[in-house]
């Protein structure tokens, strides 16, 4: 049965501390096999080198926050909700900075980023929590601004008991790609561009993805 309860950021942070380990050492290497990924985000570091401070949110292990850095953003920072995962990310890539924060409600001024790049950061939280997600996202954003994210596509939401042999329990989140545009035209970003793509099964979960590429 298709659900949409609200799960509290205590669990998944939990989640996430107790399968971090695991997460890094199955993900970290990832964009490897993802060359439509790897285009994106080439594309978004060309446009913001020498623009400013660059965050990305939901960062997990560092894996993307490390290639960003390799294209050039020295000021690429990352944040995490699970500190655990935090310190897996510093470990792995001790020339970043990770702090960890919560992505709904960030400790940042207004405009302080030039850029934020959102990898299935909110693939936990429910469409209902999106409008104030991405109004955050907004606020701290400079003018003009880029924002980069990705999710599942689709209408499930998916119950997850065991991630590499690590019990827990979380729900992830699908989404369709019209209602993710209208969600952020309401939060007042400007889309750029949108990418949808077939999964590669050998790395990833078989999911249809999407990218949507927006200006603050």
């Amino acid at each position: 049965m298709k659900r949409d309860r609200l799960q509290s950021k205590e669990q998944i942070r939990e989640c996430y501390d107790r399968v971090a380990s695991q997460y890094a050492l199955n993900l970290f290497n990832e964009l490897e096999g993802k060359p439509i990924d790897r285009e994106l985000l080439d594309n978004f570091a060309e446009r913001l080198k020498g623009k400013g401070i660059i965050c990305d949110v939901g960062c997990g292990p560092g894996q993307v926050t490390s290639y960003l850095r390799e294209q050039g953003l020295t000021e690429v920072y990352g944040l995490d909700l699970s500190p655990q995962m935090v310190e897996t990310a510093q470990s792995l890539n001790p020339e970043i900075t990770f702090m960890q924060g919560d992505l709904t409600a960030l400790n940042v001024e207004d405009g302080a980023w030039a850029g934020m790049i959102a990898f299935y950061a909110f693939v936990n939280f429910s469409k209902s929590q999106l409008p104030i997600i991405f109004a955050e996202w907004h606020r701290v954003l400079q003018k003009e601004g880029l924002l980069l994210l990705a999710f599942h596509r689709g209408k499930e939401i998916k119950h997850v008991e065991e991630m590499w042999g690590v019990s827990l329990s979380l729900d992830f989140h699908f989404f369709e790609t019209e209602d993710m545009l209208a969600l952020l035209r309401k939060a007042h970003f400007k889309i750029e561009r949108v990418v949808e793509r077939e999964p590669y099964p050998a790395v990833e979960y078989p999911s249809q993805r999407t990218y949507i590429l927006a200006r603050a």
